[in-house]
């Protein structure tokens, strides 16, 4: 129990010494917390991946109803799925929090339950970190190192025209939740798909050691922009058609109607953390057998084209022009 006890006296390396405490010894792990470097032996032939997330209150999630323990599991996940997005295995991962006085120990205790629960459902190890004080706003920065074989590594620059475009699970359940949550609702589905996203890491290390996907991608910032990065990197177009989007039962009790909002909600929401991955159509059949065997359904939803455009069509077959291409922190800002 933590009660009683106040992080000024605790302190910074008590907080540290706390977290360390409840960290088993990592794999490959020579030197973990304590010195001032962390020391780890990479795999043989394996290159190494690192990625980083930044939440901030205020911007990334809002303390009224994101609690503790799904902000530390939510924290792991966005970083993991970047991971898995390239096909890679992660390893180790780093944290580091900048803490207003606002923040007790009975919420970063638990804030490190989510977080630790989540590594180890995917076999993370925590080796380090930093912690500071904040006069402003609570930050939490993950930073997570993985792993894969040179020849297995999935990029976004690898789509071709002919090329199927896929997508794991559903879309637009967690843009829904966060439009709940902000209407006073607590509860349901939407909700948890927001607050509690579970990275597809599995499905991307499968995929890539099948050597299924063309091109990959997360879906953080939304359909639309997320498939952009892809197109983008890998000189094509696509054409996407809204009567194949994966959407929830959820979703749909919300839109019965497939409207140009929903359509909207769905493919520039984002914080889905699904896996958006284009295929030769040869191994379509492949993608389906594969992903079976974790229970993950998966969407065909478009293709690639040698035109460097870009259009969702509608069930009559038009163009749906849409207001909202995904997220960006810098262009929303008020």
């Amino acid at each position: 129990m933590t009660k009683g006890i106040d992080l000024r006296k605790l302190g910074e390396f008590g907080l540290i010494d706390r977290i360390a405490q409840r960290l088993p010894a990592g794999a490959g792990v020579a030197l973990g917390i304590g010195d001032d470097a962390a020391a780890f032996a990479p795999a043989p032939g394996q290159l190494s991946l690192i990625t980083t997330d930044m939440l901030v209150e205020g911007i990334h999630f809002d303390l009224s109803y994101s609690d503790p323990l799904s902000l530390g599991k939510k924290a792991m996940s966005v970083n993991l799925s970047d991971i898995a997005a390239m096909g890679g295995k992660p390893r180790h991962y780093l944290l580091s929090l900048a803490i207003p006085p606002a923040i007790t120990l009975d919420f970063l205790d638990t804030f490190i339950s989510g977080m630790l629960s989540r590594a180890d459902q995917f076999g993370v190890q925590l080796i380090g970190g930093d912690t500071c004080s904040s006069s402003g706003p609570l930050v939490l920065n993950l930073t997570v190192l993985g792993e894969q074989s040179p020849d297995l590594l999935v990029r976004r620059s690898g789509a071709r025209p002919g090329d199927q475009i896929c997508v794991t699970g559903t879309i637009g359940d967690s843009a829904l939740g966060l439009r709940l949550l902000r209407q006073g609702d607590r509860q349901g589905v939407a909700i948890e798909r927001h607050l509690d996203p579970v990275p597809r890491v599995l499905e991307g290390l499968a995929l890539a050691e099948a050597t299924i996907p063309s091109a990959m991608i997360d879906l953080s910032d939304g359909l639309s922009a997320d498939l952009g990065h892809i197109l983008d990197l890998s000189a094509v177009g696509a054409r996407i058609y809204s009567e194949t989007l994966p959407l929830s039962d959820t979703f749909r009790e919300h839109f019965p109607t497939v409207t140009a909002e929903a359509l909207s909600l769905a493919l520039a929401g984002g914080e889905d953390y699904e896996l958006l991955f284009t295929v030769p159509p040869e191994k379509i059949p492949l993608v389906f057998s594969l992903l079976e065997k974790f229970g993950t359904p998966v969407a065909v939803i478009g293709t690639i084209t040698a035109e460097n455009t870009r259009a969702v069509i509608g069930s009559d077959g038009r163009e749906i022009s849409l207001n909202k291409k995904g997220y960006d922190h810098f262009s929303s800002r008020d």
